[in-house]
């Protein structure tokens, strides 16, 4: 990928995919075993006082040490107390994981331990010492979190929920085997359910259905799927990237000619919806290319040019693909949508700019004859120089 297309992909934010590795489950933190596998220390404490906002502003609160479950160096005194900071008030235990970090110039010792805690009960606790090691391979840890989510503790199922969305593709492929499908099936349409999992649960019924080998199971994980794509819409339809993912899973090639039979390409589909649509693109680029052919990708891509919600994010995601057979079509959008979006002039004139054919130059001289000015804002918004 060239410099100017690095930073051309990079300058379109709306089009980046969360940064986590799945792109379906919103912004996930570390999980408590990462916290645990990368503390300097670890204790049991049982809280003193209340939260309150220390000089930094951030929330903190006392506790007093009562047990020590790591601390190499002997550093940490039982009945100790320390602050730590807390994400909100806790009452009663919690688990601390201290960090070391260097003295500041005020301080009078050569360093001080940074603690942060999280409010935990024995279930909890136990929990925290038995999640596997993060050293371990993935899939291996997968299998393990995998029985724990939607755990009757809100936590530890938050904490199994964040590993998955934490975890690579190929590793929760290769851990399908101990998912229930069954229970997934229930999720997904469960109004209980946190709606930030939805796209988890429809993307791993996918995961299941597509490495399955009772076909009666893969069928009902599919069914599930396509009720839920064909569910009637709310304003938000939250996971509904990760039930489109979780088709093209499923089903391949065939599951995008599905989604194509819904219109969801069309210019009448909802433009959430059409958003949806272009991450779980997105996904399959870069995850289903034994399953389906990246030519079709990018033609289901290129069919979303049309769309005024997406095409900018459609044009920006060509470009990346290095999909230049749609040099035609991507110009157009400047006469069209670009006379009113500014979005998509940048991403028009970013694509033309970048792409090496003749016939991108030729069309962006066209553009030049007509609007010079706005064409250099557009290439200045791209990060993109200007081609001559």
């Amino acid at each position: 990928m060239s410099a100017f297309l690095v930073v051309f992909v990079a300058m379109a934010s709306s089009a980046a995919s969360p940064a986590t590795a799945c792109p379906f489950c919103g912004t996930v933190g570390q999980s408590l075993a990462q916290r645990r596998d990368t503390a300097a220390m670890v204790a049991v404490a049982e809280a003193e006082g209340t939260a309150a906002a220390d000089v930094g502003g951030s929330l903190a609160q006392r506790f007093r040490i009562d047990q020590v479950l790591r601390d190499p160096d002997h550093a940490v005194v039982v009945d100790a107390s320390v602050p730590a900071s807390v994400a909100g008030p806790i009452a009663g235990t919690a688990v601390l994981f201290g960090t070391v970090r260097a003295a500041t110039p005020q301080e009078t010792t050569d360093s001080r331990v940074f603690w942060s805690a999280v409010a935990a009960d024995e279930t909890l606790l136990g929990y925290v010492a038995a999640a596997p090691a993060t050293d371990l391979p993935a899939a291996e840890r997968l299998r393990w979190f995998a029985a724990r989510l939607e755990h009757p503790d809100p936590a530890i199922a938050a904490d199994a929920f964040t590993e998955f969305g934490l975890s690579p593709f190929t590793s929760v492929r290769a851990a399908a085997g101990v998912l229930d499908p069954v229970r997934l099936r229930a999720w997904v349409s469960e109004p209980g359910i946190d709606p930030r999992r939805r796209g988890l649960y429809g993307l791993l019924l996918g995961v299941i259905a597509g490495t399955a080998h009772d076909p009666t199971v893969a069928r009902g994980c599919i069914d599930t799927l396509h009720r839920a794509v064909e569910a009637p819409a709310d304003d938000f339809r939250a996971g509904f990237d990760g039930m489109l993912a979780g088709v093209l899973v499923a089903e391949g090639e065939a599951g995008l000619d599905y989604l194509h039979r819904r219109d969801l390409f069309g210019r009448q589909a909802r433009a959430l919806d059409q958003r949806h649509l272009l991450a779980a693109l997105r996904f399959a680029e870069e995850n289903l290319g034994t399953t389906i052919p990246r030519g079709r990708v990018v033609a289901a891509t290129a069919a979303l040019l049309a769309s005024p919600a997406v095409a900018a994010d459609a044009t920006v995601d060509l470009a990346r693909y290095r999909a230049w057979d749609a040099v035609a079509d991507v110009s157009q959008l400047w006469d069209t949508l670009g006379t009113d979006d500014p979005l998509v002039r940048r991403a028009v004139a970013g694509y033309l700019s970048t792409c090496p054919l003749p016939a991108a130059r030729v069309e962006l001289e066209r553009i030049r004859a007509r609007h010079p000015h706005l064409l250099e804002q557009a290439l200045d918004a791209a990060a993109v120089p200007a081609a001559r």
